[in-house]
């Protein structure tokens, strides 16, 4: 906003320069007799005439949607529930909870780095480019934060951003996370003193601003969970002591919130998040599911209280912030939390199943089923008998229940899957003894097209290729024979596949068919599959 003023900085500053021309005497009763043109004195009272006639700066020209996003760093979901934390207690009975896991390494490591990084950018570590606390390889200028988004498509709205852990604020660290561009930022060194000290400062400083002043998007950081979970481990008392202070500071920001002037006119969007999560004996960075864990929680207009979602991603963040004060969200990966997921694998979540021959899954965690959903079908014609339950065929599962089965595989890469997808997986089947190799077909239902037209077949995918295995779209009209449009011979890490179909003339349906063949080889996801325009 440094280059452009709005109407409230131009009343300000007129307002300014008519109080300078009084001082010095220029005004309308120091008037003399006519002489000589001054040209300050000229531009002086033109200022001052310009200042008594213009509008004061009305309520309405200010923006009425808001946004503000709490960072607390490396907070478990479940250890929250379990403290004495009345303010973010509240925060989920009035409004949204979801858990959302994180990627791991190759990706990028379970950090605060690439953490804070994805909330900020809204996407994920293979485009926003950090991959540890190095920040080396960071892609802020093709990515950046959503404070300067709203900085880059509506320069007149007032950003915020304050924190104690200098990457993210700090224009001399390895950051910053939240570009220069944000109009007002407080940056304080909090790692020297486990936050203890700084994460108040913080606090105050910022409930200071959301009170008195007038962001429109504004990100708060508060850094000390994170250290006693480094110090003393999440199933710590240390640690639930710390969430509990934290939780003080955070009601004191809903506080200045609710305390502002215009409040009642004002419609407010309230998320907080967190960048990873620890373990129960203390650390993170990397690849087990409570490393992983993060989570959103979400109040505002449109939210049903005590909602509980399993689509939502920390990418969604940054989209949703940017929605509610009306800035385009096309180029993340992350969704506004008003458009939910429509896919229709989300729909056997009640029907998943725990483990059976799985052994590194724990046993309470229900993430399987062999159930497609209505119109959908699987042809195992062709499948191997025996072999591991879970995975005797294409399947649907969860990220929580596939990835641990077998971890550092990259199966937490699979980022851009939401809820339940699809997943037919070679290499865990092989585990017990079986018959024949694996080969298995899911198959869409018949969707109606148009003959002579162009379609598009969009889905998500997850592929990791080893010679001897083969994954293939093929697609059908009118029930004739399926023909191959895609084959993959490499690595689809967590990609967006768009295909383009030429629908013949006089065709009126479509199927498409996705074929993975292997033996104790890798494994195929898709998601998310939708026959487009």
């Amino acid at each position: 906003m440094s280059t452009v003023l709005s109407g409230r900085t131009l009343a300000v500053a007129a307002t300014a320069t008519a109080l300078l021309a009084s001082t010095l005497g220029l005004g309308a009763t120091a008037s003399a007799a006519p002489g000589p043109t001054d040209p300050a004195k000229a531009a002086a009272e033109a200022a001052a005439k310009a200042a008594a006639s213009a509008p004061a700066p009305a309520a309405a020209q200010a923006n009425a949607d808001k946004v503000l996003v709490i960072g607390l760093d490396g907070v478990v979901l479940d250890r929250v529930k379990a403290a004495n934390a009345p303010s973010l207690n509240g925060l989920m009975a009035e409004g949204l909870t979801a858990r959302s896991t994180l990627y791991a390494n190759p990706m990028a490591a379970t950090s605060s780095g690439p953490g804070w990084s994805t909330i900020a950018t809204g996407v994920w570590p293979d485009k926003h480019g950090v991959k540890d606390n190095s920040f080396t390889g960071k892609n802020y200028g093709a990515h950046p934060d959503f404070l300067t988004r709203v900085e880059n498509a509506k320069p007149s709205l007032n950003t915020y951003a304050a924190a104690d852990w200098e990457p993210i604020t700090s224009t001399d660290q390895n950051g910053p996370i939240f570009s220069a561009k944000v109009d007002k930022r407080l940056s304080l060194k909090g790692d020297r003193d486990g936050y203890g000290n700084e994460d108040p400062k913080i606090a105050a400083a910022a409930s200071a601003e959301l009170r008195d002043g007038n962001p429109d998007a504004a990100f708060v950081y508060l850094g000390q969970v994170d250290s006693a979970g480094h110090s003393y481990g999440a199933a710590s008392q240390q640690y639930l002591d710390a969430v509990g202070r934290v939780d003080t500071l955070v009601g004191q920001l809903l506080t200045a919130v609710k305390n502002r002037p215009t409040y009642a006119q004002e419609n407010w969007k309230i998320l907080v998040t967190t960048d990873h999560g620890h373990t129960d004996g203390g650390g993170h960075g990397g690849s087990t599911i409570q490393e992983r864990g993060t989570f959103v929680i979400a109040k505002g207009a449109g939210i049903p209280a005590g909602s509980v979602r399993e689509d939502v991603r920390l990418v969604d963040v940054a989209a949703t912030a940017l929605a509610q004060v009306g800035v385009a969200t096309a180029a993340l990966d992350g969704v506004p939390l008003a458009n939910p997921d429509s896919d229709p694998f989300d729909t056997l979540r009640p029907n998943l199943q725990a483990r059976v021959d799985e052994t590194g899954i724990p046993a309470g965690t229900k993430g399987f089923t062999h159930t497609p959903p209505a119109g959908w079908s699987v042809d195992n014609s062709k499948m191997g008998t025996g072999g591991v339950t879970e995975w005797a065929g294409w399947a649907f599962a969860t990220d929580e229940f596939w990835s641990q089965a077998q971890r550092d595989q990259w199966r937490e890469l699979n980022v851009r899957s939401r809820d339940v997808f699809a997943v037919a997986d070679s290499d865990e089947w092989d585990d017990k003894a079986h018959t024949g190799t694996f080969d298995s077909t899911l198959i869409t239902p018949k969707w109606a097209v148009t003959g002579g037209t162009t379609r598009t077949l969009d889905f998500r995918t997850h592929y990791r290729h080893e010679a001897g295995q083969t994954a293939q779209v093929l697609v059908s009209y009118d029930g004739g024979a399926p023909a191959v449009v895609k084959t993959y011979t490499a690595d689809a890490v967590a990609k967006a596949e768009s295909l383009q179909l030429q629908v013949p003339a006089g065709a009126t349906d479509v199927q498409v068919r996705f074929r993975y063949s292997g033996s104790n080889n890798w494994y195929w996801t898709v998601d998310d599959v939708r026959l487009g325009q």
